[in-house]
C-alpha cells in the first residue's frame, strides 16, 4: 500500500467541504480518488463510499450543491450536543469506558426511526456494494465501546456500515447489525488517521479536529504515521470555510456553500497536497 486518503467526519456539511475539496484538488492534477486505500469516518464514510463508486468527482461535487434530496432534514448538532456528549465520554481515563457510556446515552436517546435513518444513507450511495478497491468503514459497538473497522470482508452491508458510521449518539439511531447496535466512529476520534499505518503517503481531510475526554488526538496519530515514515498532510477548514458551515453541521442548508468553500480552499492548499500525494 503506498497512497491513503483518510475522510474525517462532520456532518452533511462536512461531506459537502470534503467533495469540494476532491473535486478542486483533482482540477490541480491532484486525483485522490487514486488512492489504495481509503478510510472513512462517519461524513467520511458517506463520502469514501461515494468516491469509491466511480462516480465522477466533478459529478459528485454538483450534487453537493442541488437541493436536499432522499428525505434528508436538518437536525441539531450544535456546542450544547458537542458538550453533552464530551460529558458522557470525559469522566473516566478509560477509551472503552468513555464509548460505551455515550452508547448508553445514544441507547436511551429518542430519534427518528432506524428503517427512515436507513433510507436516507441509501439516498446518500450510488451504489450499495462494497467497492473492489479497499475502504475502511469505521463504527463504535454501542453496547461495549468497542472500535469497530467494516470493510467488503466483514459481512456486512455497505448501506449498514455506512450508516452505523454516521450515526450521531442522541441525534440519529444506532445501527443494529447482527445482535449489535452501533454508533458514529467518531466517538473513538473524529478522525481515524492511525488506520493508514502502513502507508507512504496520507492525505487526511479533517472537517474536524475537536476530541475530548481520552480519544486519541489526530496530532499524536499523525506524528505516529510520520515516526513509520509516512508523509502526511491535514486540511482543515480556513476560516472562510468554516463561517460557510456554520454551527450547526448536520444543516442541509449549509451544504452548497460549505462545498463551494471546499473547492476554494483547495486552491490555497493543492501544492502542499500535491507535494506528499505525488
Amino acid at each position: 500500500m503506498t497512497r491513503a486518503l483518510v475522510l474525517g467526519g462532520g456532518g452533511v456539511t462536512g461531506v459537502a467541504w470534503e467533495w469540494g475539496l476532491l473535486a478542486g484538488l483533482a482540477q490541480h492534477g491532484v486525483p485522490l480518488a487514486e488512492a489504495d486505500l481509503v478510510v472513512g469516518t462517519s461524513a467520511g464514510s458517506v463520502v469514501g463510499a461515494q468516491l469509491r463508486s466511480g462516480r465522477p468527482v466533478q459529478e459528485s461535487y454538483a450534487a453537493q450543491l442541488q437541493p436536499s434530496r432522499g428525505g434528508e432534514v436538518a437536525a441539531r448538532f450544535g456546542p450544547v450536543a458537542v458538550l453533552r456528549l464530551a460529558w458522557a465520554g470525559a469522566r473516566t481515563r478509560d477509551a472503552v469506558r468513555a464509548r460505551a457510556r455515550i452508547g448508553a446515552m445514544a441507547l436511551a436517546a429518542r430519534t427518528p426511526s432506524e428503517q427512515s435513518r436507513r433510507a436516507v444513507i441509501e439516498a446518500r450511495l450510488p451504489v450499495r456494494q462494497w467497492p473492489r478497491r479497499r475502504l475502511l468503514v469505521t463504527a463504535v459497538d454501542a453496547h461495549s465501546g468497542e472500535f469497530v473497522v467494516f470493510d467488503a470482508d466483514s459481512g456486512v452491508s455497505l448501506v449498514d456500515a455506512v450508516g452505523a458510521s454516521c450515526a450521531v449518539p442522541g441525534v440519529w439511531p444506532p445501527v443494529t447489525i447482527g445482535d449489535r447496535r452501533y454508533v458514529d466512529g467518531g466517538m473513538r476520534s473524529p478522525v481515524n488517521a492511525d488506520l493508514a499505518a502502513g502507508a507512504q503517503q496520507v492525505v487526511v481531510l479533517a472537517p474536524t479536529t475537536a476530541a475530548f475526554g481520552p480519544m486519541p488526538r489526530l496530532s499524536a496519530q499523525v506524528t505516529a504515521l510520520r515516526a513509520q515514515g509516512a508523509r502526511v498532510v491535514v486540511v482543515s477548514p480556513d476560516a472562510t470555510a468554516r463561517a460557510a458551515i456554520g454551527r450547526n453541521v448536520l444543516d442541509p442548508a449549509r451544504r452548497a456553500g460549505a462545498a463551494r468553500a471546499g473547492r476554494t480552499q483547495a486552491d490555497a492548499v493543492a501544492g502542499e497536497v500535491a507535494a506528499v500525494w505525488g
